[in-house]
């Protein structure tokens, strides 16, 4: 099988091109995140996909069959949204059996029940959803969009209007129920850590394009380019000699990219001046100037505050924090 394919998609409303010449595709039991900022063209792709959104070019095909003129309803999709859209009137039980009209009622039963104990919510199913915390309310629309087993589960930014605390818990239930299903998903959002956490691949989009296309790791490791590390929070980017007057002892044959770990405190490093201070929880965030023009940012363990007025710190480069951009990824 080979599941989703998407090849030169490319979706547009009147005059403006949302979705400009993307290909991906998501494989059997794969989660796919399409990661980028507002108008980066990721929701305007899911719903392509999902069939809400006509094709200006190129195709949608699910296992080599073009999906192209193909209801919504018949493409044996599933989609989760961010407010879950469940049924005000019905119960739990009721939302999550609601795809499963037509079955035999023990079966749907059985089924309703396996659900709600996957998503941690066994023994909720007679509960009106009015009475739900938005947390619950996310498992039970989680557990309704895999009620019928759907063949692809896309995600349109499904934990954006929850706490942090509580979308990092909702985040891990996510990626236990699709690992424990074996459902392959498209989930967008514009959550960097999200992306990393849930993704087997991660897709980078930005003006409707499709920067780069790569599993986690490699993607922070190795971005294709500066647009690409620049949005992953590579922000200080130095020449050779400026990078070596901070230690750098690796490659030479690029710019240094210095991601948010890449610049550090250390007593035997380079005295750099210290421009602003910020405090953070556990510790403080120092902005300071560094050779060759620029400004990066240090975080350390010292609590300190905005009162504070010191003048310079001892920073280094950790390699680790940093990749070096080839000549040919920079722009001209």
């Amino acid at each position: 099988m080979t599941g989703l394919e998407v090849r030169d998609a490319v979706v547009r409303y009147g005059p403006v091109t949302a979705v400009d010449g993307v290909s991906l595709d998501v494989r059997p039991g794969e989660v796919v995140a399409l990661l980028g900022a507002s108008g980066s063209g990721k929701s305007s792709l899911l719903r392509a996909v999902a069939g809400l959104e006509p094709l200006a070019g190129g195709s949608v095909s699910w296992d080599g069959a073009d999906l192209a003129g193909v209801a919504v309803h018949r493409r044996g999709f599933a989609m989760m949204f961010q407010d879950g859209q469940l049924f005000p009137h019905l119960s739990v039980a009721g939302n999550v059996g609601y795809a499963l009209a037509g079955r035999e009622r023990r079966e749907r039963e059985q089924r309703v029940g396996e659900l709600l104990e996957l998503v941690g919510l066994d023994g909720y199913g007679r509960r009106p959803v009015t009475a739900l915390s938005g947390g619950q309310a996310q498992r039970v629309a989680l557990a309704r969009s895999l009620a019928a087993e759907p063949r692809l589960l896309m995600l349109d930014e499904p934990l954006s209007a929850l706490d942090a605390g509580l979308r990092e818990h909702l985040l891990g239930v996510l990626d236990a129920t699709l690992q424990a299903t074996g459902t392959p998903a498209l989930y967008v959002t514009h959550d960097q850590d999200e992306a990393f956490a849930i993704a087997d691949r991660v897709a980078v989009l930005a003006g409707g394009r499709l920067l780069q296309l790569d599993d986690p790791a490699s993607l922070w490791r190795q971005p294709v380019d500066r647009e690409v590390a620049g949005f992953l929070g590579y922000r200080l980017f130095l020449e050779p000699p400026a990078a070596a007057a901070l230690g750098w002892s690796g490659p030479a044959d690029g710019v240094v990219a210095v991601g948010p770990d890449g610049l550090v405190a250390d007593p035997g490093g380079t005295r750099v001046p210290v421009v602003g201070i910020r405090p953070r929880r556990g510790g403080t965030e120092f902005t300071v100037e560094v050779p060759g023009g620029g400004t990066g940012r240090v975080r350390t363990t010292e609590l300190s505050t905005h009162a504070d007025r010191r003048r310079f710190l001892t920073v280094r480069l950790e390699p680790a924090g940093c990749v070096v951009l080839a000549r040919a990824a920079l722009p001209q």
